[in-house]
């Protein structure tokens, strides 16, 4: 499992979550008490939960709610009082911010954990996904480069030059990003 983050003033609140944490398989949570350390946490660690337990004594925490989940893939919990739990959970929902009230009992906490670590692993996996097409598209990019130029210089038919860069390609068991490469420098 990945690592998680609690967020939350009080000794109490603090055992009570790290234990529920742990059950779910997140050895040693990262235990911190106000939303500044949280950003600092957040910019040197990939976490797959953050939890927050409002009020921190900085600020309330639904601004670092919303931080967390600009700045990282984690899924991020808010534990809020229901009355303000649903006063902010519309305004939050739409960033992607899971609210809980409080009080709750043990299970919905790991449910609603196991549902933030499973937007965690989605994330990941669109974000793996997202960076694989990248890459084509830059090596499809060079590739027409490389074929503009052996038009202009060598004077081949852009089905010609394709042709030269798929045979090169095949008989020095190279990718077609390679090839291009090679032959634009």
């Amino acid at each position: 499992m990945g690592h998680a983050l609690i967020v939350s003033a009080g000794t109490n609140a603090n055992e009570y979550l790290a234990k529920h944490i742990q059950e779910l398989g997140y050895a040693r949570p990262v235990i911190v008490a106000s939303g500044g350390e949280a950003r600092r946490q957040l910019g040197d660690k990939a976490f797959e939960v953050v939890i927050i337990n409002t009020p921190l004594p900085d600020e309330f925490g639904h601004e670092l709610g919303t931080f967390a989940v600009e700045k990282s893939q984690a899924g991020v919990v808010l534990l809020a009082k229901s009355g303000t739990a649903d006063q902010i959970a519309g305004k939050l929902q739409d960033y992607g911010v899971l609210v809980l009230g409080k009080p709750f009992s043990a299970l919905q906490f790991r449910q609603v954990v196991q549902i933030a670590a499973s937007c965690y692993r989605r994330l990941a996996t669109l974000q793996a996904e997202n960076n694989r097409l990248v890459d084509k598209i830059c090596q499809l990019r060079l590739v027409d480069r490389a074929k503009c130029h052996l038009i202009e210089k060598e004077g081949l038919t852009e089905a010609e030059a394709h042709r030269r860069i798929e045979k090169e390609a095949m008989d020095t068991r190279r990718s077609r990003g390679e090839v291009a490469q090679a032959i634009l420098e």
